[in-house]
C-alpha cells in the first residue's frame, strides 16, 4: 500500500469511500447555497433590498473564506517544510515550556483529546499526527523543526471559519433584537400621525420650553457642574429607557422641520428602519482593518500576557463611550433649545447638526459599532474554538478567573448593543446636518438616478440649444443631489 507514514493515497483508496465522501461534501455545499439563494429570493420578493445586499455581503465573505481555505490547502506542504532553529520556536509561545523544551504536564490539554469533541477529533488528530511525523522527519534530518506543524495549520484553518460564522451570527442577532426594540416606536409614529390629522391648524399653540417632557428629561441647567451632570445622566440613561416617547417625537419633528418642512406627515419610522437596513450590510462584513486586528491579537497572545483577557475590555469601553455619546447628543439638542427660548410658538423643534458628533461625522459611530461587534464576536469565537479544539483546561484558555469575566463582558456587550446602543444609533444619527439616501424609497431613488444619467447623456450628445441646456442642468443637479445623499448614506 503506497503512501508510507502518511496513509494510503487515492490510488489505493476504495472508490466507494471516495464517492461517499464527495457526495456528502457536495450535498452540504449545495444545501447551503440553495438556502442562501432562497433567502435572497424571499428578500427580493418582500422588497428588502438592503437586507438582500447584506446577504450578498455574507456570500462575499464566504467566497473570501473559501479562497483563504484554498490558499491554506495549496501552501500547506510548502509552509510545513520550512525548517527553522528550535531556539526560535521557544519564544512567544501561548503555553509555557519546561527547561527541557516540553510543555508543562498540566498545560498539555491541547495536545490530547480532552476537548468536548475529543472523540470526534481524535481520528483527525491521528491522521494529522501521521503527516506531522513526515514533516518533522524532513526537518529533523537538518536538526531543525517545522515553522508551522500540520496540526497547527489545521487548527488555524478551523479558527478562521469559526470567526466568520460567529461574527455573522452575532451581527444578525444584534439587528434582530435591536429591530424588536425599534418596532415598539411604530405605535408612536402611528399615534402621532392621527394627532396631526385631528389638530386644528388655525389654533395657535404656545409651548413653555421648561415644561416640555423632552427638556425636563435632558436639561440640567447652565455651567460646568450641570455639564458634568449631563454627561453622567447620559452614561446612566443608556442602561434603561434609552429612548422614550418624548425623545422620539421631538427628534422626529426636528428632522422633518429641517429636511421635510412641507410634509409634516412624513413617515420617519419607515425612513429610519431603511437607513438601519442600509447600514447593516456594512456591519456584517469583515473589513481589512479587522483582519489586521486578528493578526495583532494572534501576535500578542503570549503566555503570561493574558491578552485574551485585556482585549475583552476594548469593545466594552468603546460600547459605553458610544452609548454615552449618543445619549449626550440628545442632551445637547435639549440644551440648545432651553438656553435660547423660554416659550415657543407651536411645537418644540430641535436643530439637527453634525457638530454634535465626533469629528463632525455621524457615520463614524457606525465604524465604532462595526469594530465593537467584530471584537466581541472575535472574543466569543476564540473562546468556543479553544474549548472545542483543546478543552476547557487548556493552557491557552487560561484560568477561570480570566474566563468568567470575558464571558460576562461578551454577553453584556451583546445585550446592551442590541437593546440600547443600536436603537440609539438608529434615531440619533438622523440628527446630522444632511439626510441619507434612504429618505427616498427604492422606486423614486431609481427614477432620480435614471433621470440624472439620461440628462448627462443628452448634454454630452446634443447640440447647444435653449431647451437642451435647461433639461441637462436639471439632470446634473439631480445627479449631484443623489451623489451627496449616497455619500452620506
Amino acid at each position: 500500500m503506497a503512501g508510507g507514514g502518511e496513509g494510503p493515497t487515492l490510488e489505493f483508496t476504495p472508490t466507494w469511500v471516495v464517492a461517499v465522501v464527495c457526495t456528502v461534501i457536495v450535498a452540504i455545499s449545495l444545501a447551503v447555497e440553495r438556502a442562501l439563494h432562497s433567502g435572497g429570493k424571499y428578500l427580493k420578493k418582500k422588497n428588502q433590498k438592503p437586507l438582500y445586499e447584506a446577504l450578498l455581503k455574507v456570500k462575499e465573505e464566504l467566497m473570501l473564506l473559501g479562497f483563504i481555505s484554498l490558499l491554506l490547502t495549496v501552501f500547506q506542504n510548502r509552509i510545513t517544510k520550512i525548517c527553522v532553529s528550535s531556539k526560535i520556536m521557544d519564544k512567544w509561545l501561548p503555553c509555557k515550556l519546561h527547561h527541557d523544551g516540553h510543555l508543562d504536564g498540566k498545560e498539555t490539554a491541547h495536545y490530547s483529546a480532552t476537548s468536548v469533541f475529543g472523540g470526534i477529533f481524535g481520528p483527525t488528530r491521528r491522521l494529522l499526527a501521521a503527516g506531522a511525523k513526515a514533516q518533522e522527519g524532513y526537518c529533523g534530518k537538518k536538526n531543525k523543526v517545522p515553522l508551522l506543524s500540520v496540526e497547527a495549520f489545521h487548527h488555524l484553518h478551523i479558527f478562521i471559519f469559526v470567526l466568520a460564522i460567529v461574527h455573522v451570527t452575532f451581527c444578525a442577532l444584534t439587528i434582530v433584537f435591536g429591530g424588536l426594540k425599534i418596532r415598539q416606536w411604530k405605535q408612536w409614529e402611528e399615534a402621532n400621525a392621527k394627532e396631526i390629522s385631528e389638530v386644528d391648524e388655525a389654533q395657535t399653540k404656545i409651548t413653555h420650553v421648561q415644561e416640555h417632557d423632552f427638556v425636563k428629561d435632558h436639561f440640567w441647567g447652565i455651567g460646568k457642574n450641570y455639564r458634568v451632570k449631563g454627561w453622567l445622566h447620559s452614561f446612566l440613561n443608556q442602561f434603561y429607557g434609552s429612548v422614550c416617547r418624548s425623545d422620539y417625537l421631538t427628534l422626529r419633528l426636528g428632522f422633518i422641520s429641517t429636511h421635510c418642512r412641507g410634509n409634516p406627515k412624513f413617515d420617519f419610522y419607515t425612513y429610519m428602519v431603511r437607513t438601519l437596513e442600509d447600514d447593516f450590510k456594512r456591519v456584517v462584513g469583515i473589513s481589512w482593518y479587522l483582519w489586521i486586528f486578528v493578526v495583532i491579537f494572534m501576535l500578542m497572545n503570549v503566555d503570561g500576557w493574558h491578552a485574551y483577557f485585556w482585549i475583552a475590555f476594548i469593545p466594552f469601553f468603546l460600547l459605553l463611550a458610544v452609548g454615552t455619546k449618543l445619549q449626550h447628543v440628545i442632551t445637547q439638542l435639549a440644551h440648545e433649545v432651553a438656553e435660547k427660548h423660554i416659550a415657543v410658538e407651536g411645537e418644540l423643534i430641535v436643530q439637527p447638526s453634525d457638530k454634535h458628533f465626533w469629528f463632525g461625522k455621524p457615520k463614524f459611530v457606525l465604524f465604532l459599532i462595526h469594530l465593537i461587534l467584530f471584537q466581541n464576536a472575535f472574543e466569543m469565537a476564540f473562546f468556543f474554538w479553544i474549548w472545542v479544539q483543546y478543552g476547557f483546561t487548556s493552557c491557552i484558555m487560561g484560568k477561570v478567573r480570566y474566563i468568567v469575566p470575558r464571558l460576562v463582558i461578551g454577553v453584556f456587550i451583546q445585550v446592551l448593543c442590541s437593546y440600547s446602543t443600536l436603537p440609539l444609533y438608529a434615531i440619533v444619527t438622523q440628527m446630522g446636518t444632511k439626510f441619507k439616501k434612504a429618505i427616498f424609497d427604492e422606486g423614486i431613488r431609481s427614477g432620480l438616478i435614471g433621470w440624472a444619467q439620461k440628462a448627462k447623456k443628452r448634454k454630452a450628445s446634443s447640440v447647444d440649444g435653449p431647451g437642451s441646456t435647461s433639461g441637462s442642468s436639471v439632470g446634473v443637479q439631480l445627479g449631484k443631489v443623489n451623489q451627496k445623499t449616497t455619500t452620506k448614506g
